[in-house]
């Protein structure tokens, strides 16, 4: 049974289908469940431009009131959910928590709604965090799909 797992989680379906599989798994109150929301500002940058604060504030607010439903969902699975909101790139915040936590394993929901020329193109977050966590992986996928 894993101890200690690391769901992300932003509150769209992909990653709510993250949320349920961890709680389908079922690893009980003796494991740490760390539900991770990553402010990422990707949408708000233009080449090497700032990004205002109040950018930063509002996303930060958005994904702080996420954390909490996703929280809120999990515990009344009877989980034992440790919060954690991060600014940065998801894959590179998901890794480094990853490592400096100890994490056994990662789910992260995969949404299926982007076209297959563009997962070619630009690669997928699922791909890439294969090779940046050094634990067990898995891939949620919404089953209606």
């Amino acid at each position: 049974m894993y101890r200690k797992i690391l769901v992300a989680y932003n509150g769209l379906p992909e990653s709510r289908s993250a949320l349920h599989e961890c709680i389908r798994i079922a690893p009980g109150t003796s494991a740490e469940i760390h539900l991770l929301a990553v402010v990422h500002l990707s949408s708000y940058l233009m080449g090497e431009e700032y990004v205002p604060e109040d950018a930063i504030a509002i996303e930060g607010k958005k994904m702080k009131q996420e954390l909490a439903e996703g929280h809120a969902l999990m515990a009344a699975a009877g989980l034992n959910v440790i919060e954690h909101l991060e600014v940065g790139e998801p894959v590179n915040v998901i890794g480094k928590l990853a490592d400096e936590l100890g994490i056994e394993l990662v789910i992260v929901g995969h949404s299926r709604n982007q076209s297959w020329a563009m997962r070619w193109w630009r690669g997928s977050t699922d791909a890439l965090l294969v090779e940046k966590v050094r634990c067990s992986l898995l891939v949620a996928a919404d089953a209606k799909h």
